[in-house]
């Protein structure tokens, strides 16, 4: 959350002349409502749910850059398929970066029951070992992300 995923994506599917999809926005136009939406409505389970459908069809797909959520990767049904079918990049920050990029943006439904900065360094104490088994780990920090998609490429031809 707030590593730049997005913007990462699209910077680095345009680099690599492939198409780009953000999972979120994916599971926002099948489910015809926000993430932020599908949390308050039906809970973070039943959006997980719809997030590993999703990004299964998407993996079915064309070759592309899938920016996920930071929760996909924790699901192991998703995981499993994200590192069985695809390359995994695991974009990472410090706790200070992560905290000012979020704090741009109050749509994070995670982030809505606390202090960011706790709820940021929870998470990752939980989920970096997760992310950990990514095929690639991409350190950024609050450098252009122009800068960390040149660091993916790096990491691509090695």
């Amino acid at each position: 959350m707030g590593v730049g995923k997005t913007t990462v994506g699209r910077r680095l599917a345009k680099r690599l002349g492939l198409d780009f999809v953000d999972a979120d926005e994916e599971i926002e136009q099948a489910a015809g409502l926000t993430v932020e939406e599908i949390f308050n409505r039906f809970g973070e389970d039943y959006f997980r749910d719809g997030e590993r459908r999703v990004i299964a069809r998407l993996m079915d797909g064309e070759r592309q850059i899938i920016a996920t959520g930071g929760g996909a990767f924790m699901n192991p049904e998703t995981r499993a398929l994200i590192q069985e079918k695809a390359l995994s990049i695991w974009l990472d920050a410090d706790l200070d970066t992560l905290v000012k990029r979020v704090a741009r943006r109050n749509t994070r439904p995670l982030l809505k029951s606390g202090d960011p900065a706790k709820i940021l360094a929870d998470l990752a104490e939980i989920r970096n070992p997760v992310y950990a088994t990514a095929h690639i780990h991409i350190m950024g920090n609050d450098s252009p992300h122009e800068i960390t998609v040149e660091k993916i490429i790096e990491a691509l031809q090695r």
